[in-house]
Formats: C-alpha cells, structure tokens, sequence
C-alpha cells in the first residue's frame, strides 16, 4: 500500500522531456499498422461525409426551415402536406439500407453505434421532426407507415375480403387483417380495394394521424354541387289550359283537386338546388297546400260553402280573377266516427334509403300516437310478396302497433297488386258502419311485380271504393318516385295523394291535416262555370289541368271526381278578360254571331254562373249549389282583396312562373315576393315563411326572369 508521503514525492517529480527518435518511430508503426488495416477492411470508419438518422433529420428540418423563410405564408400552406413525403424521399436516398452512398463509399459502424434492433424511422406529422432524437421519436410512434427501400418480405395479403397491412420494419409482427394500407416499398403504392380503389387508413394504435398518405383521392368539398343523376321520377306530362273564348266555348267543367304532393315535391327540387320539371308543378296543388280561413257553412247539412269574388289581376292590367273559395265543414273531433285504417306499406328494395321507409315509419308512428283508443290500425306490406304484419287492433294497444311498425326492413321487388288486395281484405274485415274505412299506401311509387299498368290499377280502385272502402296516397323519396301511378290510384280511390320529404311535412299531413286527410264530408265533388259572353270576352282556368272533364260529366254522377274532407279549403282561380277591355288574344269571328243580343234575357249583368256537385259519402245521388257572379262580387283593387286572396293569387302567379307560362312571362319573382310578403298574415305552423323562402330559391336558381 502506498502512502500519502510517497504520493506526493512523485506528484513533485518533473516529467522527462520527450525523446524524438521514440515518437518518429512510434508514428512510423501506427501508419503501418494502418496501411495493413485499410487492406482488410471492407470501409473506412468514420463519418465524415455520411450522416446518421438524427443528423440528417436535424439537418433537412435545417434546409426546409431555412427555405421556408423565402417562402410567401400561400405557398407554406400549400407545401405543408407533402412535407412528410419529402423527408421519407430524403432520407431513404441517403440510407445506408439502399445500398452505396456518398459517392460508392460504405460506411461500417462500431459495436457501441450500433443498436442491436433497427427500426426504419417513421415518418408522422413535420412538427415532429423539430425533435432532435427523431429515433426516439420513431420507436415512440410504434407504427411504420413508410418503408425502406428493400424490406424484408412485406406482401399485402387478404383474408376474407379485407386487405392486410405489410409489415415495414425487421421485427415487426404478423400483419392484422384489419389494416385497410399495404405498402410494398414505395410510399406511393396502396393495396387496391374490393372495389378496385386504393384503400388508405390507419393501423390501430398510432398515435397521430399521418399526414403522408398513399395516393388517397382527395374527398369533394361539402358544398361543391355534385352532377346531376339520371331522374327517373314518373310524372304525368299535361299541357297549360289554353285561353278559351266565352262566345265560342262558354263552358268550363272540372273535378275538385284537394292534393298537396306537387307542392312538397316542389319544395324539395328547389331546397336541392334546381328549378323544378314543369310536369311536377300542379298549380292547384301548390294553391291547395295552405290552409285558408274561407267562410264555411253554417251546419253539418250542407258540407260547404262557396265564395267568389272578381278582382283585378296583377300580372294583366286588361285581366281580372275569378276567385272561387271553397270551404268544408269542421267537424269536431269528438263528433268524428271510428276510424278503421289499414297501413299498406311498401318494403321493396328500392325503399332502402334514408328518405324513404325510415321516414316512412317515423310518419306513421306519428299519426298512431292521433289516433282514439276505439280505431283500429292494420298493417299490411308488400315486396315481391304480400305479408299480413298486423292483424287489426285496437289503437289502445298502441304498443304493439309501434313495435310492428318499428320492426319493418326493406328488400325485394315490388308486388302491388297483391299488397292492395289483401289491404282491401284486412279493411273489410274489420269494416266499420258509417265510420272511416281507408287504405293508406304509403311507397316510393315503384309497382313492378303484378298489374303494373296504371289502367288495371285504376280498375281495381274502382271495384273496392265501391264497397265504401277509400284510399290514399302517401309518396317517399326521389328518382323512382311514380307520381303518375300515385294520382291514378288516389283520384279513383277516393283519397287523396300527398309527398312526404320531410318529418315536418308528415307531421302537417298526417296530424295537423289529420281530419281532412281521414274524414271525407264530400266525395265526388265537380265544379262547372258557364261565362256570359255579354261580359267575359275570353277565360282560362289556373291550373286543373289533370281533373278537366267533359261538360257532360258534370250531371253524370257515374264519373268520379275529388273528394273533400273536414275543414278542406278548395280554391280555383280563373282569369278573365271583360268585354271591351283591350286584352283579348283571340280576334271575334268574322262570319256568324259576333255579339250577343240579350234583349229580354235575365241576368244579363252577371259575370258567371258557378255550379258545384256532390255527393254525401255513403250516398249515390249529387246535389247541387249554385252561385251566380254579379258586379257585387267585385274588389275595386287588388290591395282590397282579403290577406287569404292575395296569398293565394301570390303562389298561383308562382307555380305558373315556375311552369314558365307565357301569362307571367313578364312578371318576375321579385313581384310575387312582394305580394306573398305583403299577404303573409297570420303563419302560426311558419307555411307561409317557408313559401316566401322558395320564392327566393327560385329567383336565386332562374335569374329573376
């Protein structure tokens, strides 16, 4: 052991100088030990010109952000995403896994640089290349969504349809079958999906979204408007009511039109952003779809009431309006008889759509919870077969009606005609004497297995609403929407046809309407109007176009008309050219009877004479209400006209624009805006806010023609 004395004797000691001759000799034997060294091994060591992985990411996050500082903050933006991409090229050129670098040198690591596993670096967002330790960032990661350029074995593999991911590092695990991106090398390549596009997702576990992504098609911006599909929707094509001379065809005979489909079937063209097919615009309908405060008949004995007036006309300074409001009785829903309803519901595979059967439930579950415990709810559907889903029962049992209706799915073809028939079945089965007895079909319109012509389909109505079993209408969804088929079967079935596209709109249809929709006060209801020539030189009836009849079918009380249910309201709108007015499209005869001698005939003074017709519900003879036209009838100015008037003239004016008639050519949206604004009244369910917003729609979409 030695001592603290002696440490410090030899701490004082001086050091030799150094002697030459051994450091010339000892430099000598290191440059040939060297020299024999650089003959055995396959690389210098050393680093001079190689880089490993965290310089190099240290030194390209150098090179970016130095770029970056020239850079206009547009295009930082724009060369944001491909960042990653750009670091995963640098640094895989500069690999020592690619093979020779720097200039065909190699570079051997020492035992103590090198790791005992490599991980290939892992490329996640840019902000984390700021890190220095970019290996240690890597392995935190646990994910490899880049691979080297020669891995080993990584093919994309599939079991049961779905595509596996490759495994991109040396020890990595078996790939999960539920990896949707396969690299094989390249960054740019993705294992192709079932569908033949390329698939990109994330494995399980990463803990950042990359933002270096393998040829994933970019998504299209939420608004950018999409081309338009094929439109399959069948309507029924019907030509404008022509103007007609008062001298020549005085006449003019029409069956009642209390259908509100046109209007929602409007109202969803426009709120998708195009101008609706005219064939798909029934003004009538559109007229027909607000509830107005008509004056109604006093008692039960007579079903309604009528009410005409003439006023001037705001597109045609030369023209008047006939206005004719009709009004049915309100009966009160205690004094409602019982209901007997059976739900025909369509369940074909084209009801797969959000639009469709899920609204369709959702409607029906509303009208359920209307219903008094006494009705009886019955649910047929149909789809390439016709099934019995609930046998009648009582609404008190409402539960289980809900349950039935919750439990519906879609799928098959469409067997219509069997569906109605055993509809008619289950409805006379639990019929109800002097009560409500109807069939509500509720489809997309698409009849395909069966009697599929709209004619056979007609017949059959007409066999069964003869048994005091009614029918109505309730369209869903777009693009294979028969419209055509749904007017048939609702004109001759009693009923009435309505568009269901919204929740809010079954809710309107289904409850707020419920009375008039269920409760028929009227059945075959056929107004004519005869002109008086010595006062109207020419008319031309708004809208109807789809319900004219023959002047003869008016005392015919075998052919069918509308219907009109509790509280209705009806309106018909003529426009009329008085005698001597200057308006007239059509020139007076130049042979035969040019004017009218009325010397000695009554009621020369009187516009028009209006006639009505109808029938109670369970009787087969018409009656008749007659309401002469007189100068008492007139509105000095258009103003004067009652809030109910004007409004319903506004959306007259607006369905015809929307048809683009020649009447309204010349007067633009902007003018019915006013009108409708102006009009607007009392709006307790906001019907009359939405119609001002469609105006708007419109104007936007045609350009304010």
């Amino acid at each position: 052991m030695v001592d603290d004395n002696e440490l410090n004797r030899l701490r004082d000691i001086a050091a030799p100088a150094p002697d030459a001759d051994a450091k010339a000799r000892a430099l000598q034997a290191a440059l040939r030990a060297y020299d024999m060294e650089e003959k055995t091994l396959p690389g210098a060591q050393g680093s001079v010109s190689g880089l490993r992985l965290t310089e190099r990411a240290q030194r390209l996050w150098s090179e970016i952000m130095q770029k970056k500082l020239f850079a206009t903050p547009a295009i930082a933006g724009l060369v944001a995403l491909p960042i990653a991409g750009y670091a995963t090229i640098y640094m895989l050129g500069e690999s020592k896994f690619g093979g020779p670098e720097f200039g065909g040198d190699k570079i051997t690591e020492t035992l103590a640089d090198k790791p005992t596993t490599v991980k290939p670096p892992v490329v996640a967002e840019a902000d984390k290349q700021k890190k220095a330790d970019a290996d240690s960032e890597s392995r935190d990661t646990g994910e490899a969504l880049v691979a080297p350029t020669s891995p080993p074995k990584a093919e994309s593999t599939a079991v049961g349809g779905l595509t596996q991911q490759d495994v991109l590092s040396r020890n990595a695990p078996e790939p999960q079958p539920s990896s949707e991106l396969a690299l094989n090398g390249d960054a740019s390549s993705a294992a192709p999906s079932a569908d033949g596009g390329a698939r990109v997702g994330r494995m399980p576990g990463t803990v950042a979204e990359p933002k270096l992504m393998a040829q994933q098609p970019a998504a299209a911006p939420a608004d950018q408007m999409l081309p338009q599909e094929e439109n399959r929707d069948r309507v029924e094509n019907f030509k404008t009511n022509p103007v007609h001379a008062a001298l020549e065809d005085p006449v003019s005979t029409f069956s009642i039109d209390v259908d509100t489909a046109s209007y929602s079937f409007v109202r969803r063209s426009l709120k998708e952003g195009f101008i609706p097919q005219a064939d798909t615009v029934r003004v009538e309908e559109m007229v027909n779809y607000f509830p107005y405060d008509w004056k109604g008949p006093d008692s039960a004995s007579t079903p309604f009431n009528s009410t005409v007036s003439v006023m001037p006309t705001p597109w045609n300074e030369h023209t008047r309006l006939m206005h004719v409001a009709i009004k049915g009785f309100d009966v009160k829903p205690a004094e409602q008889p019982r209901a007997n309803l059976v739900f025909l519901i369509d369940v074909s595979g084209s009801m797969n759509e959000q639009d469709k059967l899920p609204l369709l439930q959702s409607a029906f579950r509303l009208l359920v919870n209307k219903l008094r415990p006494d009705d009886t709810v019955s649910i047929v559907t149909y789809a390439g077969d016709a099934g019995t889903v609930l046998e009648p029962t009582k609404a008190s049992e409402k539960d289980k009606i809900l349950a039935a209706i919750d439990n519906l799915t879609s799928g098959g073809s469409t067997a219509g005609e069997a569906g109605i028939k055993e509809a008619y079945r289950l409805a006379q089965k639990s019929f109800v004497k002097d009560g409500i007895n109807r069939v509500m079909l509720a489809t997309d319109g698409d009849f395909n297995v069966g009697q599929t012509d709209d004619d056979d389909l007609k017949r059959l109505i007409e066999k069964e609403r003869k048994t005091g079993v009614f029918l109505s209408v309730f369209g869903f969804g777009r693009d294979n929407l028969n419209d055509q088929m749904m007017q048939t079967i609702a004109q001759n079935g009693n009923g009435t046809a309505a568009y269901i596209d919204t929740l809010a709109e079954a809710e309107k249809v289904l409850v707020e309407d419920a009375s008039s929709t269920l409760f028929t006060i009227a059945k075959d209801v056929k107004i004519q109007v005869e002109f008086n020539p010595n006062k109207v030189s020419e008319y031309r009836l708004i809208g109807y176009e789809t319900r004219a009849l023959n002047r003869e079918d008016f005392n015919n009380d075998r052919v069918d008309a509308g219907e009109i249910g509790s509280g209705h309201s009806v309106t018909a709108i003529y426009e009329i050219t008085p005698k001597g007015s200057g308006g007239e499209q059509i020139d007076q005869l130049r042979y035969g009877q040019a004017s009218v001698n009325n010397g000695g005939v009554a009621n020369a003074d009187e516009y028009a004479f209006v006639k009505i017709r109808y029938k109670l519900p369970n009787e087969d003879t018409s009656k008749l209400i007659t309401t002469p036209v007189t100068s008492a009838n007139e509105v000095a100015s258009f103003d004067q006209a009652s809030t109910d008037q004007r409004f319903s003239v506004a959306v007259a004016a607006f369905g015809q624009k929307l048809r683009d008639e020649d009447a309204t050519a010349k007067f633009g949206y902007d003018k019915i805006m006013q009108i409708a604004t102006a009009a607007r009244g009392a709006d307790p369910f906001g019907y009359r806010s939405e119609f001002l917003s469609l105006v708007r729609l419109a104007s936007a979409l045609g350009g304010n023609r």
